[in-house]
């Protein structure tokens, strides 16, 4: 299976000047673990995720203030639609994150999370008959 079958394509895209409550708010909105920032004065992609929020509530710092730029991991790692769902799996591992951007032609066309390579790997529950 290839991650086009796999990724989510609704992409959560947030600037640097965002603020880290502004940030977990559009993220829960859109029941997403991770957004890709888009930072037009620097070259690159980055990802916020939940656990980089999670993080910087833990150490203390006010969600109103801080910065989705000062929490963005910029040395992402990336893959193509065409990538299978294993090695997607394995550069997660290697990694040790839990979500991937999907680029296509320089740009993010999804995310691949380890919820959708597990969904890939193990059958939806089926009914069971009353």
């Amino acid at each position: 299976m290839l991650v086009r079958d796999a990724m989510s394509t609704v992409i959560l895209t947030l600037g640097p000047a965002h603020s880290l409550r502004q940030a977990a708010c559009l993220m829960s909105g859109r029941r997403v673990g991770a957004a890709v920032v888009l930072d037009p004065d620097h070259s690159g992609i980055g990802i916020l995720t939940e656990r980089d929020i999670l993080n910087s509530i833990g150490a203390g710092h006010d969600p109103d203030r801080e910065s989705v730029g000062a929490h963005t991991t910029n040395n992402v790692v990336f893959c193509t639609p065409e990538a299978t769902v294993q090695e997607a799996a394995e550069a997660m591992v290697h990694g040790g994150f839990r979500h991937l951007i999907v680029l296509e032609d320089g740009g993010p066309v999804g995310i691949v999370s380890v919820r959708d390579v597990i969904r890939c790997w193990v059958p939806a529950r089926r009914a069971v008959p009353a």
